[in-house]
Parts: structure tokens; sequence; C-alpha cells
């Protein structure tokens, strides 16, 4: 499969119909999801197969992740939204 066709199934699987997830997840992919190590970006993929809801939570700060490579992958797009 194509770079471009994964990002585009990485697009569309980013489009959540919650706005809240929506401006989060959109830009972070267009602007930073290539330059991510591979590791990084098999977390965004795991990250996108997780529920609204759970997402919600996590990027609220309301909860945390239980799995370690979630964590990481919610602190990073977190960090580019809350910059120091």
């Amino acid at each position: 499969m194509s770079d471009n066709t994964e990002f585009n199934r990485l697009y569309w699987h980013s489009r959540r119909g919650m706005l809240e997830l929506d401006v989060l997840l959109i830009p972070f992919l267009e602007n930073a999801y290539r330059d991510l190590p591979a590791e990084d970006q098999s977390r965004y993929q795991k990250l996108i197969n997780c529920e609204d809801t759970d997402m919600f939570e996590w990027f609220m700060q309301r909860s945390r992740p239980e799995d370690p490579d979630l964590q990481r992958i919610v602190d990073l797009i977190l960090k580019r939204v809350q910059p120091d």
C-alpha cells in the first residue's frame, strides 16, 4: 500500500464526528504524523482504533490510558496544542 493511500486511510479514520476530537486529531495528523518515528506512528494508529468516549476523556485530561503506548501518543498530541 502506498504511503499516500495509508495517510488517506488514517485521515478518514481520524475524522471522528466529535468536534473536540476532530480539532485535535486532524491537525496533528496533517502537521506532525509524517515526522513521527515509526513507533509513534504505530501508536497513533492504535489510538484511532479506540472509542471516542475514551479518547475524549484522555484529551480532556479527565483520565489517562492504562496502555503506556496510548499514553505516549496522547501526551504528544496534547503537547502540540498546549505548548509550554
